[in-house]
């Protein structure tokens, strides 16, 4: 009857043990996503001027941006904090989550229609050959561009220009040229043409 006992004891702490390791598994992506919501909108799609959305965004730049917040390579007031919190697993999930996700462009941004035009020439010039589509596509594992909040993109465009955060060689080159051109005016047309696009 002793025998009996201890291993019952036995099968069912190993109970314990397997519903406790399978408990200890990488949650959801969803469940993942929507510890995001607060900040960066249901489904990724940002109700905040300062947050970028993030739907639509590849699989790989949201990874690498993550990458780059852990490390301390973007500057962030918030962020550095919020990736080291994340196992590798559980960002890939979460990047696979909102690539997947449709992109819903900022509205009520205003802009000035004549800047904008000479932005969408600057574009074509200067970003084009990474951001395509206007800057609506993620093709080239490149941000989203086109109808992202505009204090962000110009935020962190700074921050990129001040060498605070990660800028990439191809990036800062055609940065440059293009400021040497046009200097902050055309940074500024640069923002005007993506808030102008729906």
């Amino acid at each position: 009857m002793k025998r009996k006992l201890a291993l019952s004891a036995v099968l069912i702490a190993s109970g314990f043990t397997f519903s406790t390791s399978t408990m200890a598994e990488t949650p959801s992506a969803t469940m993942l996503a929507y510890t995001c919501v607060g900040c960066h909108g249901m489904n990724g799609n940002s109700h905040g001027p300062a947050t970028p959305s993030l739907a639509g965004a590849s699989k790989d730049y949201i990874i690498e941006i993550m990458d780059y917040y852990a490390s301390g390579e973007r500057v962030s007031t918030i962020m550095g904090r919020i990736a080291k919190g994340y196992t590798k697993e559980e960002i890939e999930a979460m990047a696979e989550f909102f690539s997947k996700q449709e992109f819903v462009p900022a509205k009520g941004q205003k802009f000035d229609a004549k800047l904008a035009k000479k932005g969408a020439k600057l574009h074509k010039k200067y970003c084009e050959k990474c951001h395509e589509d206007g800057g609506a596509s993620s093709e080239d594992d490149a941000g989203i561009l086109a109808g992202q909040w505009t204090p962000y993109l110009k935020y962190t465009l700074a921050d990129m220009m001040a060498g605070k955060s990660h800028m990439s060689k191809k990036m800062k080159k055609k940065m440059k040229k293009l400021h040497k051109k046009a200097g902050d005016a055309g940074i500024e047309q640069l923002l005007h043409y993506y808030a102008s696009k729906k």
